[in-house]
């Protein structure tokens, strides 16, 4: 499979916004509506897009199925789509509504068991677990990365791998929205450690982090607010990894 690239739209009361290191007190709003940049996004060669429906993470269900809904109609490419997501219910609600992956965090770190009820009624493809870490990348976080576990990111992916998961998504909370540069050394250890298909996240600024991410051998990479703050494009990346 090609090196995929996924624009990401944060999603809270049907606007586009961009947190720094995952606290909601820094929040910035961009002013164009999320279908428009989906638009935008997928013109411009987006493989894929990244939705995070932050409202409903707070709430602990899908709260953006209107705005998400109105994605899906405005553009041809796949989509996933996590936040809240913690009951099969929720699962079904955004699957109708024709996205093509689910992204579950909070409840698959907190309920490994649900991910089996995930994979055994959907299929591996269709799942996605986030990996969301602090303390230097590595300690796993949850409700909304504000609450630090002493899961270990490297063991739980291990496990992960053990239950049939296919993919997951890797963010050093830290480095999220800071465009600094992502954390290669876990990624490195993910991708030495297990076979799982990374997608990952949190501080990709130039064209050479991605290029690093590729040789690591992610299956992808997820970009937010380089891409608002026009530190990166999207054609301009795809010419470097042909």
């Amino acid at each position: 499979m090609n090196f995929q690239i996924l624009p990401a739209l944060n999603l809270h009361k049907g606007k586009v916004v961009q947190l720094y290191k995952g606290s909601r007190e820094q929040m910035e709003f961009y002013p164009q509506s999320p279908a428009a940049y989906a638009e935008a996004f997928a013109e411009e060669g987006g493989d894929f897009l990244h939705i995070v429906d932050l409202d409903g993470v707070n709430e602990g269900k899908p709260e953006q199925l209107k705005t998400i809904g109105k994605i899906v109609r405005s553009v041809k490419i796949p989509i996933q789509v996590g936040g809240g997501i913690r009951e099969i219910s929720h699962a079904e609600e955004l699957f109708a509504l024709g996205i093509a992956r689910i992204v579950v965090g909070t409840k698959a770190i907190e309920t490994p068991t649900f991910i089996e009820e995930l994979l055994q009624k959907f299929g591996k493809e269709k799942i996605v677990i986030s990996l969301a870490a602090r303390e230097s990348g590595e300690k796993l976080a949850i409700h909304g990365w504000e609450n630090r576990t002493e899961v270990n990111v490297i063991d739980f992916a291990e496990k992960l791998e053990k239950l049939g998961v296919e993919r997951i998504i890797y963010t050093d909370v830290a480095r999220d929205g800071t465009l600094t540069f992502p954390n290669f050394d876990v990624v490195e250890r993910l991708r030495n450690t297990t076979k799982l298909q990374i997608l990952t996240g949190g501080g990709v600024t130039e064209i050479q982090h991605i290029v690093m991410l590729h040789n690591l051998g992610c299956e992808g990479v997820i970009i937010g607010k380089a891409l608002y703050e026009g530190k990166l494009a999207l054609n301009e990346i795809k010419e470097n990894l042909r």
